[in-house]
């Protein structure tokens, strides 16, 4: 038993489940043989302490155990939600750029619009200057030959009435 105390024990610490499963592994490879079988004989108390030992260190490694897978899934989750994060906001960039590049192309379709538009008014407006400066030449040219006319008929009029007087 005092060799059972030595393995049980390292340094003054508890020994680890798989250092006590190694310990029951040695054991079994030390026992004698029963002849004519693969039958081993054990120290009964020996192996009941350590199996004793393995069920005292077994909840603190399943609470170990489920700590880590805990804090795995955890973990795993907030990658998750950090990849969602990442995803949703290239998402967003990806719509941004959509959007801003849609709406790039309609100011530069209004842009054209506007320039087509400036163009016909311009030409409105040269052609309706035009058309207005030639009414008022024509009216003026009316006029002319309205005066022209009055000043032919009174330069007659002062011929006959010269010739009258003479």
């Amino acid at each position: 038993m005092e060799a059972f105390g030595s393995y049980l024990f390292e340094r003054g610490k508890k020994m680890e489940i798989f250092t006590l499963l190694e310990t029951l592994e040695d054991i079994m490879e030390r026992s004698k043989n029963i002849p004519f079988t693969e039958k081993g004989i054990v120290e009964k108390d020996e192996v009941l302490e350590i199996i004793k030992e393995i069920r005292l260190k077994l909840p603190d490694e399943l609470k170990q155990a489920k700590w880590v897978k805990e804090e795995r899934s955890r973990i795993l989750e907030e990658a998750k939600k950090e990849a969602d994060g990442i995803v949703k906001e290239a998402e967003n960039r990806i719509i941004a750029m959509i959007d801003e590049h849609e709406i790039t192309r309609k100011a530069y379709d209004q842009k054209a619009e506007i320039i087509e538009t400036a163009n016909e008014m311009s030409r409105e407006i040269s052609k309706g200057t035009k058309d207005y400066a030639d009414a008022i030449l024509a009216n003026l040219e009316n006029a002319i030959n309205n005066v022209s006319v009055s000043i032919n008929e009174a330069i007659k009029t002062i011929e006959i009435n010269r010739k009258e007087l003479k």
